[in-house]
């Protein structure tokens, strides 16, 4: 069996797409995911499956919240490694005076443009400071991410491709609830 994290997208934000938790997890265990945890309004889903393929397990949660729920929404899964590696390259940790609740990690889907990184520079305001390594924006919001230019709608649009953003505190938490 393999541990996921699934990442929904615009879930329960400002009262679009509304899916209780409850109803969230009864849909994974319907999909015959075990051991199904979920963490806060916004979408995480700690789960196991014997299936491997990463793109058959989003299509099947995509899928599943249209029909249940009526709801077309992004879904990005990872397994509980991809999520360490996640934790762990965060370079702005390296920093011990930097605030970790101006820390975002903005995950990104496999193949994204990356001449379109150049792209993004100009919304970068703020002394905000991004770094992209691998699939993952880490970004350092110090005036706070909703004063900021920098969205989760421009970095998919410069990069073509889906994310989805959660701030360090979620990202940590999901590890430990992982990790249990």
């Amino acid at each position: 069996m393999t541990t996921y994290i699934a990442l929904l997208r615009g879930i329960n934000v400002s009262g679009h797409h509304k899916i209780k938790m409850v109803e969230l997890k009864q849909l994974f265990i319907n999909l015959g995911f075990e051991n199904v945890i979920t963490y806060i309004q916004s979408g995480n889903v700690i789960f196991e499956s014997s299936e491997k393929n990463n793109s058959k397990v989003e299509e099947q949660i995509v899928e599943q919240v249209k029909k249940e729920f009526g709801h077309t929404i992004k879904v990005l899964v990872i397994t509980k490694e991809n999520l360490l590696t996640i934790f762990t390259s965060n370079l702005f940790l390296k920093d011990e005076t930097i605030d970790t609740k101006a820390l975002y990690v903005i995950l990104l889907k496999e193949n994204y443009n990356i001449e379109g990184i150049e792209l993004i520079e100009p919304y970068i305001t703020n002394n905000e400071e991004l770094e992209i390594v691998g699939n993952c924006a880490y970004i350092n919001y110090p005036g706070g991410a909703g004063n900021s230019k920098l969205t989760i709608n421009i970095i998919e649009k410069k990069l073509q491709t889906v994310a989805t953003s959660r701030n360090w505190r979620t990202i940590t938490k999901l590890v430990e609830l992982s990790n249990q």
